[in-house]
């Protein structure tokens, strides 16, 4: 079983998806159940609705779970686990307050030392824990670090060894008896039995950690885990800029993100693909090693190709049409323009009432005139040769007229290869403004 965990406290970003997306190809490639994980146990956190439009992005990207868990739902085991570890002396209550703590970290800093807890509590537990009988005192539990380094093997990293210093006796549930987000992950993950973790690098550093807490609760199943690299903006920074809402609003495709997203993490035997096809090949041991930057030039490279390779009556409906000739008329401006937004643009412009440009304002009256009145006429010289004979325009005093008339712009594709696609629509798309 694989598992996408996210939160529900922003938007849905490109390391999102791209986590989302290699987890998906895995478990259908392993033919393993795709598990998608609501992380929602801290609720201050939470954002309204997130959650659903998370979901929302992942159907659209055709990333459908076989289940879906909310990680509150198992409160009680998290704590129950909690509860049995501290029973069994593997955990510790520890009653230290926020300023102690905080004076401790404070001495680690200026003595340029990694941080650990000082081990006040652990000396002391039978007092502390008659301490919080008889009076009630709040207390947090610490799980007592390993007594020796945690090693795991990295699919891309290689072999990962952490001494029992750096993992620490640190937080795994809280006064208010609400896990810490690396306990909660560590029992659902148990819960589950993931066979892969697959996620960001960002979350490495909490790898020994967990298997620290399942190794503690008798856990001996092997678990893989594979930490990719992050997607970087153009300045070097983790990318935090570009949201799947907005890259969609674009007029970006699923297909064109997905493509793009496997592009820049693995070797692909062809540059355009779709995900039935990514499925097919794809492969763990091809992983790039270092981060990529995200690219948006290439993300619209990458659109206008999928554009292009779209059935055309398919491509119409998207602007509100059902007409093949309108999506090759759309394929026309793909050589300029790249993405739904841009080719919607166009067409809107195409279709647009024409408002009169002032240094062709006679003209451009005159030939909308003679088109309204003109009957059908199947060959675009046949048109242009009797459209000019009844205007009396030649030369560019006719064809720059006319090119406003039919497209809105005064240059672009040849008109002898859109007058075809629009030779229905040409009393509509020539009306002029009055």
């Amino acid at each position: 079983m694989l598992r996408f965990a996210t939160s529900s406290i922003s938007d849905m970003h490109i390391d999102n998806m791209h986590i989302a997306l290699i987890n998906y190809i895995i478990s259908r490639q392993r033919g393993e159940q795709f598990v998608v994980r609501i992380e929602d146990t801290d609720k201050k956190d939470d954002v309204a609705r997130k959650d659903q439009e998370m979901l929302e992005l992942l159907k659209k990207f055709a990333l459908e779970q076989d289940q879906l868990f909310y990680q509150s739902d198992n409160l009680s085991r998290h704590q129950q686990f909690a509860l049995s570890l501290l029973e069994q002396k593997k955990a510790f209550a520890c009653i230290c307050t926020e300023e102690e703590l905080q004076e401790n970290r404070q001495r680690a800093k200026l003595n340029k030392e990694v941080y650990q807890y000082s081990g006040k509590c652990l000396k002391n537990q039978e007092n502390i824990s008659l301490q919080i009988k008889d009076s009630e005192t709040p207390f947090i539990i610490r799980i007592k670090k390993p007594q020796n380094p945690i090693v795991f093997i990295d699919k891309i990293k290689g072999e990962i060894s952490t001494e029992p210093n750096e993992i620490d006796n640190f937080v795994i549930l809280e006064a208010d008896g609400v896990p810490t987000q690396t306990f909660a992950i560590a029992c659902d993950d148990m819960l589950m039995d993931i066979s892969i973790i697959i996620r960001n690098v960002d979350y490495a550093n909490n790898t020994p950690k967990q298997i620290h807490i399942k190794n503690s609760l008798g856990y001996t199943a092997q678990t893989k885990y594979v930490h990719l690299p992050t997607i970087l903006n153009e300045s070097s920074k983790k990318d935090d800029t570009y949201s799947i809402k907005w890259l969609l609003e674009q007029g970006f495709l699923p297909d064109t993100i997905i493509n793009y997203l496997i592009f820049i993490s693995d070797e692909t035997p062809k540059e355009i693909f779709r995900l039935p096809d990514a499925i097919d090949w794809f492969s763990l041991n091809n992983i790039y090693k270092s981060p990529a930057k995200f690219d948006i030039d290439k993300l619209r490279s990458i659109n206008r190709k999928h554009l292009g390779l779209m059935e055309d009556i398919a491509l119409s409906k998207i602007f509100g049409f059902a007409d093949a000739d309108i999506g090759k008329l759309l394929k026309i401006y793909l050589g300029e323009l790249s993405t739904i937004n841009e080719l919607d643009g166009k067409i809107q412009a195409i279709f647009a009432t024409k408002a009169l440009d002032k240094e062709w304002s006679d003209e451009m009256k005159t030939i909308s005139k003679h088109i309204q009145e003109a009957p059908m006429i199947d060959l675009f010289d046949e048109f242009k040769s009797y459209i000019s004979l009844k205007s009396g325009f030649k030369g560019e005093n006719f064809l720059i007229p006319l090119h406003l008339l039919m497209t809105g712009a005064n240059n672009g594709p040849e008109l002898s290869d859109i007058y075809p696609l629009l030779k229905p629509y040409i009393t509509e798309v020539t009306r002029i403004k009055t």
